[in-house]
């Protein structure tokens, strides 16, 4: 209430408003992923709405975040619309997942990098590289996220470094800074490899995938 104590009048105040959407200008795409049926996935923030290709199931009942879509690992993926180059600035990516398999895409970009990709090792990587000759390569982490737990994952790229998240916590970031991501402009796939090859579909949940024109905290 503006006089510096917390109260009862501020606890009713706030609980008036617990739920309310919050509105962030900076979230440039939102697919919830809590459609109980259909083939398309909307996205609540814009108009990058996504389709399902090769028989995804929803999960309406799933308890990762209200609900979340299965995925076969075979054929299973969804495509949206282009939503933003990884060259032309700040952007941070979130999404939760449950499952995977070592070599499994849970992110990418047609004809351009996988943005989350599990490693051989079931860990998570991104392959959005610099461009030039400071690419930096790959950015791996140590965090097994093939393990069958729920994971809140995160890719960042502040404008000079890339930073990789599990569940809030920072596991990987580049020592030295890049100039810039390599350029792309192709459609997301949600589940799927950027080239479609067998062996990079996603088998597990998919769920509440985030796109910010900032960077994120974890």
């Amino acid at each position: 209430m503006g006089d510096s104590i917390v109260d009862i009048e501020d606890l009713e105040v706030l609980a008036e408003h617990l739920f309310d959407e919050v509105d962030d200008p900076t979230l440039i795409a939102h697919w919830p992923l809590d459609e109980v049926q259909g083939v398309i996935a909307y996205d609540d923030a814009n108009t990058y709405g996504g389709i399902l290709i090769g028989g995804p199931v929803w999960q309406p009942d799933s308890d990762i975040v209200a609900g979340s879509l299965q995925l076969d690992g075979i054929d299973d993926y969804v495509e949206t619309d282009p939503v933003l180059n990884p060259a032309e600035g700040v952007f941070s990516v979130v999404a939760w997942i449950q499952g995977g398999a070592p070599g499994q895409v849970v992110l990418s970009q047609a004809n351009g990098a996988n943005w989350l990709i599990l490693d051989a090792d079931g860990k998570l990587t991104t392959e959005l590289h610099g461009s030039g000759r400071n690419a930096g390569g790959p950015l791996l982490s140590e965090a097994d996220i093939a393990d069958g737990n729920c994971h809140r994952i995160g890719f960042v790229w502040d404008g000079s470094y890339r930073h990789l998240h599990v569940d809030g916590i920072e596991v990987a970031a580049d020592v030295e800074p890049l100039t810039t991501l390599e350029g792309s402009y192709g459609d997301l796939y949600f589940g799927a490899g950027s080239d479609l090859a067998p062996g990079t579909f996603f088998s597990g949940l998919i769920d509440d995938v985030r796109i910010y024109n900032r960077a994120v905290s974890p």
